[in-house]
């Protein structure tokens, strides 16, 4: 297995990793980011070894599986949806020369043309999947808010459960999974967790999409963790409408360090067009529990940018977040891609060119006419940070937070030798030209 961006490896070395493996079938988990870098690849291996079985999978294979074997003729197969037991019957087929017909949830060619067998049903008993082999990627992650390092201990990252059963139209995680969350049970996830521990990892993100979904079980998990005696640390994502401060006790004394906040916007205008289903006082009421309850670093994390949202209404979302009591504000250009709703929407209107766009990351103020224009969005964003992070009290009152914080301390250690690319990565996070749609807080969890 090869973590191509986390190994740092240019298109030359991918290519030579593939060729020392010498692999029967070569696999892509492709999301937008690499939509157009792994045909690259399978393009160059394909030529020296025509023989290879080239199979693309995950989000963005899932949405365009079509579209990907017509365009690139040495791809031969697209894993859609959770491709675990998929991926497994593909190989059992190939491995004996049997065609793919009664594979569900592959589109493959077959006499010249294009076959897609039905939707393979999710899996339901996630439990009984096998955890990960983590040492396969051969790469130690570390988890960096505006490229300071927040872990100081052995990081990783694993899943207490699977999708979402919200509708939000900036997130193409609903259609993905098809509105079905699927959580683990607590003995599930203790047992991955006393073993990541026998494996020296201490600090770890639950990478969920909805960690507090089910209150009850998130505090009996934190109990758990407790009971077991556990010296983990631990990171994750919340919605603000599914919390209790009894909830974030539990988790704050079973090791939560960070709480990512979906916030997305202070108009309730805006929020009713994401689709989100909250209201900006709940908002409020989250990071206040939160705070209360001793989370260390809360990160609230909103998007601007719509395509009717106004100059006003971006500044009070900004103007909001200022008020808020957090700690990272994490502030994104709206973007959209195949799977979305967003996407969907524009494409009916005409405004997004789906067969000649599907492989690119659209910037929604800069990419469909918006009533403020992207450099106007961007310089918004801009004064934002520059006045948050320059304001004194805002300053002082983080020093004195990590003053009181173990888990502060250890990773301000962590940084200090990194200290002055930190500062020269979060001044080019400000002000890049987000090229690759990315969010401009460089808030990125991995």
């Amino acid at each position: 297995m090869l973590d191509q961006p986390a190994k740092r490896f240019s298109l030359d070395q991918a290519v030579n990793w593939v060729k020392k493996e010498d692999p029967d079938i070569l696999g892509f988990s492709v999301l937008l980011s690499a939509a157009k870098e792994a045909p690259k690849i399978a393009e160059r291996v394909k030529a020296e070894n025509p023989n290879i079985t080239v199979v693309f999978g995950s989000h963005h294979s899932t949405f365009n599986a079509e579209r990907i074997l017509r365009k690139y003729p040495f791809v031969d197969a697209v894993v859609r949806g959770e491709g675990e037991y998929t991926c497994v019957e593909v190989a059992r087929c190939l491995e004996k020369q049997k065609g793919l017909d009664k594979v569900k949830g592959v589109t493959f060619r077959k006499k010249g043309g294009i076959v897609s067998t039905p939707d393979r049903p999710l899996n339901r008993d996630v439990d009984a999947l096998p955890f990960p082999d983590r040492e396969l990627a051969g790469v130690q992650y570390r988890s960096a808010i505006f490229g300071v390092k927040i872990n100081s201990r052995k990081f990783t990252t694993m899943l207490s459960s699977r999708g979402c059963p919200f509708n939000c139209s900036f997130c193409g995680i609903r259609n993905f999974t098809r509105r079905v969350w699927r959580p683990r049970s607590v003995e599930n996830v203790m047992a991955e967790l006393e073993y990541l521990q026998s494996e020296g990892y201490e600090q770890l993100l639950f990478a969920d999409d909805n960690f507090t979904l089910d209150t009850k079980r998130a505090s009996k998990l934190c109990r758990s963790i407790r009971k077991a005696g556990m010296d983990i640390e631990w990171f994750c994502d919340s919605r603000v409408d599914h919390i209790s401060y009894d909830m974030f006790r539990d988790m704050v004394k079973a090791g939560c360090r960070c709480l990512f906040f979906g916030i997305e916007s202070a108009n309730q205008r805006i929020l009713d067009y994401y689709r989100k289903g909250i209201t900006p006082w709940q908002s409020e009421k989250a990071v206040v529990k939160a705070r209360k309850a001793g989370v260390d670093i809360i990160v609230g994390s909103f998007i601007v940018g719509a395509p009717d949202e106004t100059h006003a209404e971006i500044l009070n979302t900004l103007q909001f977040a200022n008020r808020l009591d957090i700690d990272v504000p994490d502030v994104n250009i709206l973007g959209a891609h195949t799977g979305m709703d967003i996407w969907n929407d524009l494409v009916e209107k005409g405004v997004l060119k789906e067969d000649e766009q599907w492989e690119d990351e659209i910037c929604i103020p800069r990419d469909v006419p918006t009533p403020v224009p992207y450099e106007e969005v961007r310089l918004l964003i801009f004064d934002y940070f520059r006045a948050f992070y320059l304001n004194p009290r805002q300053l002082f009152t983080e020093l004195l937070r990590t003053s009181r914080s173990s888990f502060r301390i250890a990773a301000a250690l962590k940084n200090i030798r990194g200290f002055p690319q930190v500062i020269e990565t979060l001044t080019q996070a400000i002000r890049r030209d987000d090229k690759n749609n990315e969010n401009l807080s460089a808030g990125r969890r991995h």
